[in-house]
């Protein structure tokens, strides 16, 4: 939750800290994976959405489109094992995480979405529809 006093007018009350408190709770991904950013940008007749997925193999990023909505969810397992000669472990850290992003899909060509990832960066062009104007009919008065 975002805090509608002014940053010059905090203190240091009990008030700032409950809401230091309720912000880390909230706004930190306890699984250590941080929330992915997408910039979305029209061109050329498409929308070209780019997710930063920085750590990710492409093997663990899943681009799904259900209805119209499309929704990209990635999960991430690392493991650090540090073991002594014997094979015994001396340290043991592992750290899992997964999120996914939904986004409507209202307006796009859902067959004609191609997507890239390089660099850490996944990258869907997603054409647009083409306009479908509702067709004119006559209809006959009988009688």
């Amino acid at each position: 939750m975002y805090s509608m006093v002014p940053f010059s007018r905090r203190d240091n009350s009990i008030f700032r800290f409950m809401d230091d408190i309720e912000n880390g709770f909230f706004n930190n991904n306890i699984s250590g994976v941080g929330q992915f950013r997408t910039d979305i940008k029209e061109q050329d007749g498409n929308y070209l959405l780019e997710a930063e997925l920085p750590g990710f193999d492409k093997k663990d990023i899943h681009v799904e489109v259900d209805g119209d909505m499309l929704t990209i969810s990635a999960s991430h397992e690392e493991k650090n094992d540090e073991k002594d000669k014997e094979g015994n472990y001396i340290r043991r850290e592992r750290r899992y995480g997964s999120f996914s992003r939904s986004f409507n899909a209202n307006g796009i060509d859902l067959d004609k979405i191609t997507a890239d990832y390089k660099d850490g960066v996944l990258s869907l062009t997603m054409p647009k529809a083409a306009e479908t104007k509702p067709e004119i009919r006559k209809i006959e008065i009988g009688g």
